[in-house]
C-alpha cells in the first residue's frame, strides 16, 4: 500500500466510531486505532463497574487518541449504570422541576462520572420537543413539549458536561420529538413547515450551538420541508445547508447508530457511511452490530468513494480537522472527582408528583405492569422493589395478568400498581383500569409520562424509571 493510499485509509478510518462486546478492548479495535480509527462508542455490555471502564479506556488511550462514547443520559438511558438503573433523572424529570441549575448541576455530574472514568463525549443531552405524547423513542427523554423550555435546559445539560471537559452531543438533529416512528426500524417523518420546524424542533439546538455544544447528533428523520424522504442523517440539505449553514455551527457532526434500520434497509451500512460523510458528517456511530469485518468494508467503501470521486477528500480532511480540535479541548481535563450521586436523589424528588391521598401500606402487593424496553433504552432494570424490601412484588404482561387473582391475592393488603407509559400501551389500562375499579384505594405509580391516568386512586408521577425515580416515590408513598 502507498503512502496516499495509506493516508488515505487513516482518514476513512478516523471517521468511525465502532463498538465491540466484551469488557475488554479486542485486539482488533486497538490495532485499529493505532492506525488512526476515530473512537469507540461503549454500551451496557462493555460495562462491569467504574473501574473496570477507566482500565478499558485507559487501555484505548494507549493504543491511539479515541474519542470514547457512550450514551449517559441519565434517567431511562443509561450505559454505566445499565445493570442496575441510573442514579439521576432523565430529562422529563428535570423539565418537570424546571429549575436550570438543577439541571446543571445534575449534568456536571453525570459528566464528572464519565470523566473520572475516562470517557470524554456524552451522546447527551436529547434537544428534541416531545409533542407527540405517543412518540416511541424520545418521551422521558425529552425536557418537554414547549420549545423555550427544553432549549433552556438543552443549554444547562451542555453547560454542565462541558463544565467537566467532557463533549456534549446534542440530539437528535434537527427533531425526533415529533414522531410516531422508532428511527431503530424505520424511517420517521416530521411533516411539518419550515416555519414550525423553525420554531419549535430548532430552537433547541439553535440555543445549544450558542452554547458552545461541540458535537450534534443526526437523526434518521425525514423532514419533507428540508429533506424529501431521505434521513437528515442522509441529507446534505439537512446537515450542511440547514446545521452548517442556516443555523452556521461549525462543531463536530455525529451520526446516530448506523446500524439502525433506517439506514440498513434503505442504503445499506457502508452506502450509508459514504452518503452521510457526503451530507456533512464527521464522525460516523456504527451502533453495537456492526462487524470488524463490517468496519473493514467501511473504510473500503469510503476510500473507494473517493477514489471515484463520489466523496470529496476534502471532505474526510474537513472532518479530521474538527475531530483533532474536538479530541485537543478534551485532553485537558479539570482535576474532577466522581461526584456523590445525592444530587440525582435530590432532582428526583423535587420532580415526583402525588395526585389525591395514598393510605399507609399494610403488607403491600405491587404488580408492576411489564412494558417492553425500546432499543435506545435497552434492559435496564426498573421497579420499585430495591426500595420496598418487605413488599410482595409481582410483575406480570398486561395481556396476559389475572386481574381477578391478582385482586384476591391483595385482598385485605395495600395494592399498589406500578406501571410505565401507559398512555402507550393500551392494555395496560385496561389492566389498571379493571383493578382500580375493584380497589378504589389502589395507588397508582406512572414511571413515564403522566398522560394517562385512572379517574380515581392515588397517582404517583415520577417522570422517568431510573432508580432514583423509584426511590423519590417510594419515599413519596411511605412518608
Amino acid at each position: 500500500m502507498s503512502q496516499s493510499d495509506r493516508g488515505l485509509r487513516r482518514l476513512a478510518a478516523g471517521t468511525l466510531l465502532v463498538a465491540f462486546q466484551g469488557t475488554t478492548a479486542p485486539d482488533w479495535v486497538l490495532r485499529e486505532l493505532e492506525h488512526g480509527l476515530g473512537g469507540v462508542t461503549l454500551f451496557g455490555f462493555n460495562v462491569a463497574d467504574p473501574a473496570q471502564v477507566l482500565r478499558l479506556t485507559t487501555a484505548l488511550r494507549g493504543a491511539g487518541e479515541p474519542v470514547i462514547s457512550l450514551d449517559e443520559e441519565g434517567g431511562d438511558v443509561t450505559r454505566l449504570a445499565y445493570h442496575v438503573g441510573s442514579p439521576y433523572p432523565g430529562n422529563a424529570a428535570l423539565g418537570a422541576v424546571d429549575d436550570v441549575d438543577l439541571t446543571r448541576n445534575v449534568y456536571r455530574a453525570i459528566g464528572s462520572e464519565l470523566a473520572a472514568c475516562g470517557i470524554n463525549l456524552d451522546m447527551a443531552p436529547s434537544a428534541d420537543v416531545n409533542t407527540e405524547a405517543d412518540n416511541p423513542v424520545i418521551g422521558t427523554r425529552s425536557f418537554g413539549a414547549e420549545p423555550g423550555l427544553v432549549a433552556r435546559h438543552t443549554v444547562a445539560a451542555v453547560e454542565g458536561l462541558q463544565s467537566v471537559r467532557v463533549a456534549a452531543c446534542v440530539k437528535h438533529f434537527p427533531g425526533h420529538g415529533a414522531t410516531r416512528v422508532d428511527s431503530h426500524l424505520a424511517v420517521p417523518v416530521v411533516d411539518v413547515g419550515l416555519d414550525v420546524l423553525r420554531e419549535r424542533e430548532l430552537a433547541p439546538f439553535r440555543a445549544a450551538i450558542g452554547a458552545g455544544a461541540k458535537s450534534v447528533m443526526t437523526a434518521h428523520v425525514a423532514v419533507p420541508a428540508v429533506t424529501g424522504p431521505t434521513p437528515a442523517t442522509l441529507s446534505g440539505a439537512a446537515l450542511t445547508g440547514l446545521l452548517r449553514g442556516e443555523l452556521g455551527y461549525d462543531g463536530v457532526v455525529i451520526t446516530d447508530a448506523l446500524d439502525m434500520h433506517a439506514i440498513t434497509r434503505s442504503v445499506g451500512l457502508a452506502g450509508g457511511a459514504v452518503l452521510t460523510l457526503a451530507a456533512g458528517s464527521d464522525l460516523l456511530c456504527l451502533g453495537p452490530l456492526p462487524t470488524y469485518d463490517d468496519v473493514q468494508a467501511i473504510i473500503a467503501e469510503i476510500v473507494t468513494a473517493v477514489r471515484e470521486n463520489r466523496l470529496p477528500a476534502a471532505r474526510l480532511e474537513e472532518a479530521a480537522a474538527r475531530v483533532t480540535a474536538l479530541r485537543a479541548w478534551a485532553a485537558t481535563p479539570p482535576q474532577v472527582t466522581a461526584e456523590p450521586n445525592g444530587i440525582g436523589l435530590h432532582a428526583a424528588r423535587r420532580a415526583v408528583r402525588l395526585t389525591g391521598s395514598a393510605a399507609p401500606l399494610v403488607r403491600p402487593l405491587v404488580i408492576e405492569v411489564d412494558t417492553p424496553p425500546t432499543i435506545a433504552v435497552g434492559d435496564v432494570p426498573w421497579g420499585v422493589g430495591p426500595w420496598l424490601p418487605d413488599a410482595e412484588i409481582v410483575r406480570v404482561k398486561p395481556a396476559t395478568a389475572d386481574a381477578p387473582a391478582l385482586l384476591a391475592k391483595a385482598a385485605g393488603r395495600s395494592l399498589v400498581v406500578v406501571v410505565k407509559d401507559a398512555h402507550r400501551h393500551h392494555e395496560s389500562q385496561a389492566l389498571v383500569t379493571a383493578l382500580v375499579s375493584a380497589r378504589p384505594d389502589t395507588t397508582v405509580i406512572e414511571m413515564g409520562l403522566p398522560v394517562w391516568r385512572p379517574e380515581s386512586a392515588a397517582y404517583i408521577a415520577t417522570y422517568g424509571a431510573a432508580r432514583a425515580n423509584a426511590q423519590a416515590a417510594v419515599e413519596l408513598l411511605t412518608a
